[in-house]
């Protein structure tokens, strides 16, 4: 039984990642995106709950910090980390707006948004994206399965939908970190050719 599980969730992952390359064109349209917004002078809000928290935190640590090139930090926010505004806006508003009530203090039209929820129904992510559109901000979408009720309120032709073909949490997750970790190269890459 035990041997069934690590050969069944391999073949899962192995899946899951024979598909990711369906994904590139978006992730390419993506990353022109990213660009545009950093050159602009804009920033990159990046959001998630439980591991997808753990997402956006580990993205824009690596464009604060470095990846894998030394270059000039770049701006990205995870609105995981204010743990001071998250329970203030949790107390006095509810967990939905944890990440909407952030987006309308910190962004400005020429951001993107990272929006990242394995379900794709995360109300708090939903609110976000809602909050996104109403500034003029657009919207990278991970998610997983059909992508849920998120993929509904993207904006055609202006948002960015990274859906994972998986129902298993754990196996789009790893698809996430591996998306995340590509832009970040992508990202790399452009800066360096500005040297």
């Amino acid at each position: 039984m035990i041997s069934e599980i690590l050969t069944n969730s391999l073949a899962q992952h192995q899946e899951v990642f024979a598909n990711v390359d369906m994904l590139f064109p978006e992730l390419l349209s993506c990353h022109k995106s990213i660009m545009s917004t950093l050159e602009s002078g804009g920033k990159i809000l990046v959001a998630g709950n439980g591991g997808s928290a753990s997402d956006s935190q580990h993205f824009a640590a690596e464009l604060v910090g470095k990846f894998e090139l030394d270059r000039l930090p770049l701006k990205a926010i995870s609105l995981n980390t204010d743990t001071s505004s998250i329970t203030a806006i949790g107390n006095d508003y509810g967990y939905d707006f944890i990440f909407s009530r952030q987006i309308e203090a910190l962004g400005s039209p020429n951001d993107i948004f990272i929006a990242i929820t394995t379900s794709g129904n995360s109300v708090n992510i939903l609110n976000a994206i809602s909050a996104s559109h109403k500034l003029g901000i657009k919207v990278i979408f991970l998610s997983g399965g059909s992508g849920g009720l998120g993929k509904d309120r993207l904006a055609p032709g202006k948002d960015h939908d990274l859906t994972v073909g998986s129902d298993r949490t754990a196996r789009i997750q790893e698809a996430h970190i591996f998306i995340l970790h590509l832009l970040c190269e992508l990202i790399d890459f452009s800066v360096s050719l500005r040297k």
